[in-house]
């Protein structure tokens, strides 16, 4: 008969650990830490582009985080630097490597939540 004890954790992105707001007011990310990980819900509200909002935060010419996120609501469109596109909506996982532009499409803020690419995304240093 095992004697470990099973694990059962809850984490809840309303009380985030930490918010990182973006530049403009343009939205923001609100950021729990696990021990697997950080996972964000981000905010990115009409006219909110990666290269205007992060991209003087990150010091770097495209996105560097790689992404694997769900779309809550809004659109957002990714396009790599090689030139390749999608657009993303409500009910879409998308997976975006590293080396990336991204905008959000339309006048409806898009909320997408990323297991993978928001530990350091907009953090101001």
């Amino acid at each position: 008969m095992s004697t470990a004890t099973s694990r059962l954790l809850r984490y809840n992105l309303n009380q985030p650990d930490e918010t990182r707001p973006f530049e403009d007011g343009k939205g923001k990310v609100d950021l729990v830490t696990t021990d697997q990980g950080s996972i964000g819900k981000a905010v990115f509200e009409p006219g909110w582009q990666w290269s205007k909002h992060i991209k003087p935060l990150a010091k770097t010419e495209s996105c560097q985080g790689a992404h694997m996120g769900y779309v809550i609501s809004g659109r957002m469109e990714i396009r790599m630097d090689d030139g390749k596109s999608e657009t993303f909506g409500p009910g879409d996982v998308m997976i975006a490597d590293p080396g990336h532009d991204a905008w959000v499409v339309g006048d409806e803020a898009c909320v997408v939540v990323d297991w993978q690419g928001f530990a350091d995304y907009a953090k101001r240093t």
